[in-house]
This record gives C-alpha cells, structure tokens and sequence, in this order.
C-alpha cells in the first residue's frame, strides 16, 4: 500500500513538473546572407549577447547562407511561425508591406547617413507600424547599402549603355521599374539562381552593393563594374510578432537592447566593407567605369516619374516624408 502511494505521488510531482511552464526558449533566426557578410556575424554578436543578458534563458539559433531555403521562403516561414524571424534585403518584405518601397527610391539619398536618418526617424517608426499590422516586428535595420550594376555587354558610360541589358533584380516593383525607365530588361530573380544565370548567359548583369558581388563571387561571372548607386537598400530583422510578443518581457528587453549593439556594429563593418569590396572587385580584374554626375543626373532625370508613380500606389504622405527628410541638411 506504502508503494503504491509512493508511486502515485512520484507520478503527480513528475506531472506536476511537466506542467509547469519554464521562461527559457530556443528561437530560430535565419537569412540568405553568406557567413563572411558582415549581416551574418552581426547577428552572432547578437546571439551572444541575447545569451549573457538573459542568462542563457532565451537561446537564439541562427541560419545564415540560405541554409532554411532562400529569402522569400525565410519570409514565408516567418509568416506561418515556423521560425521566429529572418534577416532579409528589405525589398523582399515589400509585396507584403509595400510601403517599404517608399524608402528605397532611386537616388533618393545622397550619402548613408542620410538613408539611416530616414531610417531611424519617424518614416521608421510609420514602417514599423505597417510592418505591425501585417504580424511582423522590425527589431533593426542594417545596411545592405548602395546598389551598383554590373554586366557583361559594356561599361555603362551613357544612359543608352542600359537599353536592352537584361538585369537580375530583386522583387521590388520600384526597383524593377527604376531599370525599365533607364530602358533596361529587368528579370525578378531569387539570387541562390544569380551566379549561375549569369554565367550561362540567362542574364547580362545584376545590381547589388559591392559587398554582396564580392562574397557570391559575381566577379568571377562579371566583367564590367560601375559605381550606379542608383538605390540605398536595407537590412530588416523581421521576427513573427505573435511569437515574439509571447516571449517574457525581459527577454524581449535583452533581444531589442542586443539588436541594437549589433545593429550600430554591423552599420559600421559595412562602411569598411563597402571600401575594401570594391577595391577587391577591380583587383580581381572586374573593368571599373565610375558614373559621371552629367550621367548620373540624367539617370536621376529619366527615373522621376517612378517616384510619381510611387505616389499614386502608395498615397503622397509617405513619399514626401521620405523626400523631406532626405532632403535635410
């Protein structure tokens, strides 16, 4: 009789303990971005310092190098709740949030500095909130940066130089119809396909900041290289705002406080790559032909109705506050 109600009383302290909910966790964050890019050690950073902050309460995994499939499937499983978040190029959170095109218009910046300015302010804070109503949190904004053209045809020297090139882009309408302005042949693509379209020939050429041709290898598949900057791209650490907001509030604290050191340090290594990922591009023996200004004010000239027609999609309020802001000294 002793036994039996030792063994029943076992079993309803073990009953007991498996009810019993625990604050610690284990999230999943993955991105498209190799290991080397300065994106993906940031967020190591990040881990680490979510594990000391929280006292290895909350663990954060994460997946770089489309190791979870590519950027629009990282998207999608962040929608359904299959991982808690993704570190993306912005424009691919763009079809569902499509007020996120508004900051990333063609020549709207004339320096980083002022992209984050942007970025940071209340055109932030109005994103975040769209991004909000879709179920999506913005826990930081990191650099992409400046998006430059390279091709296989010809150096781009004039604007007729884009007419017919067939060009990788990502799926952004206004990035898209940015390239069909300068009479370009645009192609949406998923970049785990770029390297080998380029090299087969599928495409002429593809757009991104020097960073990202230098750690995919474009060069290798590329000839020429031209310093457009035709568009300032971010970095957005987007997590399932359902999930996240169930996790304890100290957590969330450790996850935002830690987001923002790897945020600032991740801004900074990317001036740095920006510099030595170009210098490297034109070693390896990529033919460098800067934009003049004359060019680059007829480019800025020829895309002017892409940001009256980003008006008409998206209401004038936000692409003017974009512009303004910009437009601050």
């Amino acid at each position: 009789m002793i036994s039996i109600l030792r063994s029943t009383a076992a079993a309803g302290v073990a009953a007991l303990v498996a009810a019993t909910p625990t604050a610690a966790a284990t999230v999943r964050i993955a991105g498209n971005f190799a290991v080397e890019h300065s994106s993906s050690q940031a967020m190591e950073r990040f881990k680490d310092a979510v594990a000391e902050k929280t006292g290895g309460e909350l663990t954060v995994e994460t997946f770089p190098a489309m190791q979870l499939g590519g950027a629009q499937e990282n998207v999608d499983q962040v929608r359904s709740g299959v991982i808690l978040g993704t570190w993306i190029g912005a424009a691919y959170l763009s079809r569902t949030v499509p007020e996120l095109e508004a900051v990333s218009m063609p020549f709207a910046y004339p320096d980083r500095e002022t992209a984050f300015r942007v970025i940071d302010g209340p055109v932030g804070d109005l994103i975040d909130e769209k991004l909000a109503e879709r179920g999506f949190v913005a826990l930081g904004w990191m650099e992409l940066g400046s998006r430059n053209v390279t091709n296989n045809i010809r150096p781009i020297e004039k604007v007729e130089d884009f007419e017919g090139l067939k060009i990788r882009l990502q799926p952004n309408e206004t990035h898209l119809a940015t390239f069909r302005a300068l009479g370009a042949n645009p192609v949406s693509m998923g970049i785990q396909e770029v390297y080998s379209a380029l090299q087969q020939g599928v495409l002429d050429g593809q757009e991104n900041p020097y960073s990202i041709i230098q750690t995919l290898k474009f060069d290798e598949v590329q000839k020429h290289l031209s310093d457009t900057g035709h568009i300032f791209d971010y970095i957005v650490v987007a997590l399932n705002k359902d999930q996240f907001e169930r996790l304890p509030e100290e957590q969330r604290t450790a996850m935002r406080e830690a987001m923002a050191d790897a945020v600032a340090w991740q801004r900074q290594k990317a001036d740095e790559e920006d510099t030595t990922a170009k210098e490297s591009l034109i070693e390896s023996g990529m033919v460098f032909t800067p934009i003049s200004e004359e060019l680059r004010s007829v480019l800025r000239e020829r895309t002017e109705p892409v940001v009256a027609d980003l008006k008409e999609r998206l209401g004038a309020e936000i692409v003017d506050a974009v512009l303004a802001e910009a437009a601050q000294q």
